[in-house]
């Protein structure tokens, strides 16, 4: 089968779709194609006897620049709590945002995590970037995060038992060696939010982006050519060819035109438990590192519509190999100091390149001879990211062919 069209696009997650959508609404001709059977690349939910479990613990903040390109209400999105929850040996100490949670300044400033003349330096730090104009962060150097964090005086418990247990999950890096300007940008917007999930889980975000474009699923490409892609089901010949899959897929597509990426992995672990274990629907961290978890979450504390009538949590360890159901149940009863033998296992699953390892901001998207790349290796590693670089080639497509 051939088929010729304007552009072609070469996989419907987040970023192959913000280009679709951005050269439909031009009145270009697009056709994406999708290996899957559904949008969103690594943003996808199952739906397994009742529950929904997206693939990999991700949340989405209402405070990216590209949230624009969503419609908010229909998304239904429900927030967590503006606050962490660091556990040691005597419990769990609530740390929240005082900007926009002062009714629990109290608890935050006694929680241990650190003296107080530092929990200012961190407030100081986090409400300077939240006020940043983007602007300026693009200007700062690309130094290590660990470094960055050491000049603002972060550093001993607060770094210990706050900062690195909660930023090793958001970036899946343990030692923060993530370049300071791409940690900066993430944590400004984590400091102006709201952060938290759709009611009918991350799928239905690919799912509004889709709406109306015209995708071909279960469409795996093998051969990229400069106006010619070829799949198992035939050849598609383009004016302009997008690659919007990840980075390691992208350099098995386009070999030496993009460079190998590096990725991190995790391992979220699904568990549906006979009470909830906290009240409120706030991250979970350990201060003390007691197993293998990097962080935790009751999703239904923030997001009932996840498991109706029932608890199901959500927790997330680093690396790709599994560490086995008893040590994470362990894990959980320390962090959340109750009893977790009658929690139930529903699913795990293995995301074995989570997060693109960044060595700066933005990279090329415009490859020569009419093929263009992107996603979020492109960019920042994050939705944000994602959605940006899918808008980026979009015009790169546009400025070369108008």
């Amino acid at each position: 089968m051939a088929i010729d069209t304007d552009t072609v696009i070469v996989g419907a997650g987040l970023a192959g779709l913000a280009a679709a959508r951005l050269l439909t609404e031009a009145g270009r001709e697009v056709l994406v194609l999708e290996a899957d059977e559904a949008p969103g690349g690594r943003v996808r939910t199952d739906r397994v006897d009742g529950l929904l479990l997206d693939r990999g613990f991700q949340v989405f903040n209402a405070a990216y620049p590209a949230a624009g390109l969503l419609d908010l209400d229909t998304l239904r999105l429900r927030t967590f709590l503006p606050a962490v929850i660091v556990s040691d040996s005597q419990g769990p100490h609530l740390v929240a945002d005082p900007r926009r949670l002062p009714t629990r300044l109290a608890e935050t400033m006694s929680a241990p995590i650190g003296p107080l003349g530092r929990k200012f330096l961190l407030g100081a730090y986090a409400t300077a970037l939240a006020a940043a104009p983007a602007s300026t962060l693009r200007t700062r150097d690309d130094r290590p995060l660990r470094a960055r964090l050491a000049d603002y005086g972060i550093t001993g418990p607060i770094l210990e038992r706050f900062v690195r247990p909660f930023l090793a999950g958001v970036f899946l890096d343990w030692d923060l060696t993530v370049p300071g300007r791409f940690a900066e940008f993430v944590i400004r917007s984590l400091a102006r939010g709201p952060i938290g999930v759709p009611a009918g889980g991350m799928r239905a975000i690919p799912d509004q982006l889709a709406v109306g474009l015209p995708v071909k699923y279960s469409y795996p490409i093998r051969e990229i050519q400069p106006g010619r892609v070829t799949g198992d089901f035939g050849t598609v010949t383009a004016r302009s060819v997008i690659v919007a899959v990840g980075g390691p897929a992208a350099h098995g597509l386009l070999g030496d035109r993009v460079p190998v990426v590096r990725t991190r992995g995790c391992v979220t672990h699904y568990h549906l438990a006979d009470f909830p274990p906290i009240a409120e629907g706030a991250l979970v961290v350990d201060a003390e590192r007691r197993g293998p978890l990097v962080n935790s979450v009751v999703l239904t504390n923030a997001a009932p519509e996840y498991a109706p009538g029932a608890v199901l949590v959500s927790s997330t360890s680093l690396g790709v190999e599994h560490p086995g159901d008893d040590a994470v149940l362990a894990h959980l009863a320390e962090l959340y100091h109750v009893d977790t033998a009658r929690w139930r296992h529903v699913r795990s699953y293995r995301i074995a390149d989570a997060v693109p390892v960044t060595t700066g901001l933005r990279a090329a998207v415009d490859l020569g001879s009419g093929i263009y790349v992107c996603g979020d290796h492109r960019d920042t590693p994050s939705i944000q990211g994602a959605l940006v670089s899918g808008r980026r080639a979009a015009r790169a497509v546009l400025a070369a062919t108008s």
